[in-house]
């Protein structure tokens, strides 16, 4: 089949019709750890330790077998926005 045919045919699928713009615009997306992680420039065992992730939890989001639930998403999107302030809440100065 040609690139036209497969399109024509996907678009004339009642049942599975490609994704528009639209709907990819409306579409939320979560961050991927790995790529989180590889921003960050951290090994997996210093974000784990960083963030309060169990390390097998995050080998197992990494490599696809166990996707992160909506709570760690949720968590996920806010270490993407601002790490740094993720890391000193779950890591407060010490009191002299």
């Amino acid at each position: 089949m040609t690139q036209k045919q497969i399109e024509a045919a996907a678009n004339a699928d009642p049942d599975n019709r490609p994704l528009s713009a639209a709907d990819l615009a409306r579409m939320k997306r979560t961050p991927q750890v790995k790529i989180i992680r590889r921003a960050l420039g951290v090994s997996q065992e210093d974000f784990a330790a960083r963030y309060h992730i169990p390390i097998g939890t995050l080998r197992d989001w990494e490599q696809g077998r166990v996707a992160p639930d909506q709570a760690a998403r949720a968590y996920l999107t806010v270490i993407a926005r601002d790490p740094e302030a993720v890391r000193k809440a779950l890591n407060p100065p010490r009191r002299a």
